[in-house]
């Protein structure tokens, strides 16, 4: 069993600043890829970073050079620091990690609202 604890989600205004967690626990493996994924309502879920176990970092279009992922090996754990948000950063956002062994697992999702 893995499980992935999501966290840090809240209300935010516009050009504020949050910073998630996503944690892996249980019969880990090794985790080859990290990824955050949204979801606005209404919408498809969209997938929004990824971080690979060699450090390869990349981001879609709609976020680069504003959100910024980093890992916690020791902790497995990464982070998805989120500056200057504006509300079509609206959404839930969800953790999924991937590994060849170990399969895909997502996170139950937390809430960010971006609103004045």
């Amino acid at each position: 069993q893995v499980q992935l604890v999501e966290s840090g989600g809240g209300l935010v205004q516009p050009g504020g600043s949050l910073r998630l967690s996503c944690a892996a626990s249980g019969s880990i493996t090794t985790i080859n890829v990290w990824n955050w994924y949204r979801q606005a309502p209404g919408k498809q879920r969209e997938w929004v970073t990824s971080v690979t176990s060699g450090g390869r970092t990349i981001y879609a279009d709609s976020v680069k050079g504003r959100f910024t992922m980093s890992r916690d090996n020791a902790k497995n754990t990464v982070y998805l620091q989120m500056n200057s948000l504006k509300p079509e950063d609206t959404g839930v956002y969800y953790c999924l990690i991937q590994g060849i062994s170990l399969g895909n697992y997502w996170g139950q999702g937390t809430q960010v609202t971006v609103s004045s």
